[in-house]
């Protein structure tokens, strides 16, 4: 004998009807659906209840008086609720098929239009649909707000990242020129280098840029995971998919999709990626409706992908389709100009982490930095300078306090003197203090005679 279905319960319903036989009915039917069901037979206690709490899904009739088929009452009702909740799916209840009114309604904000008597499994999957409509907004909305935490988060990590060097000059140039564009973009560039953080900055002044932006690290998908997370699935499509999911091409929508480490993956999740960004189209796992999407693709990856399509391990055609445009973000080693200026900043944030205000870097210090070709780019740069602030016993870091790699110092071909690192610590105060001298030789620790003096032996 085979065993009982298991419904999972999910949500939360609100149900007006001022039939009590119908609201009886739907009670039993819909409380194997929902997780909680609120029952109203008069609209005016609608305000009520949801100043307490917004459901996940509201059925609402379109008459309450006797002798009035109209719908005017439902379409008012409708509004009413839209007022508290413009999001919360409604769908309306009628004994009666007017096509003109179900046009009217829609426009103003329903769901759907459900004609009576019903059938109660087109009843159920109607209201089951408006559900995971609310799912996918809810999803879509906390990723929103995930995204503008972050944006406030990078602001001041994006503006670093410009420095002030000729080669990341440069860049930014290139990237103020595509960013408005909905073009592909591919940004390489070797790890710890701030991949990301351009891909933030490219969303940023796009016009795109009130929209969410998706990130998705490739290189840690699952074969199996895969089509989930980018194209998401319904409820059943597969063990432990207990309710449907936006995958990240539909969370996307609208605005830009970056997928980070895009080299990491294998031959046939690139066909199905090729797929998705030929056809512009998405398909949930267990679903067979093809979902539009209007994405702007940024992707990253630390590998030489001209490479790997010579010895077959990506696909060419992807290639062409992801990097319209390329991007190359040079090493730190390339542009040590902007050391004095990373380290200040990475100071700054651990001095304020750690309860060690006032700290500041010795030229000595500078120098070594300088001097040290960073093989893990700014990422290392910045763990050097938090283990120096944990580490370092005075107000003043040392060279001594910084442990860099021994093996990688050796590798150094560019000798920096005190002076070249005098002149990059004088520059980078400069800028970030936008030419307030009185600030930059305070926190330089130099007279303000001096500092002229400095400039001008510099050419500032």
């Amino acid at each position: 004998m085979a065993g009982k279905q298991i419904i999972m319960k999910k949500g939360s319903i609100l149900i007006v009807d001022d039939n009590k036989n119908v609201l009886t009915a739907l009670r039993i039917l819909l409380m194997s659906y929902f997780e909680k069901v609120t029952m109203l037979s008069s609209p005016s206690q609608i305000p009520a209840v949801l100043r307490e709490e917004i459901p996940d899904v509201a059925l609402l009739d379109m008459n309450f008086s006797a002798g009035i088929n109209s719908g005017n009452e439902g379409l008012y009702w409708l509004s009413e609720i839209k007022k508290f909740d413009p999001e919360l799916p409604v769908v309306l209840f009628t004994a009666y098929a007017d096509i003109d009114l179900a046009v009217k309604a829609l426009k103003m904000g329903a769901s759907d239009f459900v004609v009576k008597p019903w059938d109660n499994s087109r009843l159920v999957a109607t209201l089951q649909s408006a559900y995971n409509l609310r799912e996918s907004r809810k999803e879509v909305r906390r990723l929103r707000d995930k995204q503008t935490v972050l944006t406030g988060e990078l602001n001041r990590e994006t503006a670093l990242c410009r420095g002030v060097s000729p080669e990341m000059s440069e860049l930014w140039r290139m990237v103020e020129k595509i960013a408005a564009t909905d073009t592909n973009i591919l940004i390489t560039g070797e790890n710890g280098t701030g991949k990301e953080v351009v891909a933030r900055e490219i969303h940023r002044l796009s016009a795109r840029k009130n929209e969410v932006l998706i990130t998705v690290d490739m290189g840690a998908i699952t074969e199996t995971l895969f089509e989930s997370e980018l194209f998401g699935h319904v409820r059943g499509a597969f063990t432990d998919a207990h309710t449907d999911r936006t995958g990240k091409f539909e969370a996307a929508n609208g605005g830009t999709l970056f997928l980070d480490e895009i080299g990491n993956l294998s031959l046939p999740l690139q066909a199905k990626l090729l797929n998705a960004l030929q056809s512009r189209h998405i398909i949930r796992v267990g679903d067979n409706t093809p979902i539009s999407v209007d994405i702007r693709l940024l992707c990253a990856t630390n590998r030489n992908l001209p490479e790997m399509v010579l010895s077959g391990t990506f696909r060419e055609d992807l290639l062409y389709r992801i990097n319209t445009i390329q991007l190359e973000i040079p090493p730190l080693r390339s542009r040590v100009a902007d050391i004095p200026l990373l380290a200040d900043f990475f100071l700054q944030k651990y001095a304020r982490k750690y309860h060690k205000d006032g700290l500041s870097l010795a030229p000595e210090a500078i120098v070594k930095l300088q001097s040290y070709p960073f093989p893990g780019n700014i990422r290392e740069l910045q763990h050097a300078i938090e283990k120096a602030v944990i580490l370092c016993e005075s107000a003043v870091i040392q060279a001594d306090d910084f442990m860099l790699n021994k093996i990688a110092a050796q590798d150094v071909t560019k000798i920096i003197t005190l002076e070249d690192a005098e002149r990059s610590l004088i520059i980078s105060a400069l800028k970030r203090h936008k030419g307030n001298l009185s600030i930059v030789s305070n926190e330089i620790g130099i007279s303000r005679p001096t500092l002229y003096s400095k400039m001008k032996k510099f050419g500032l």
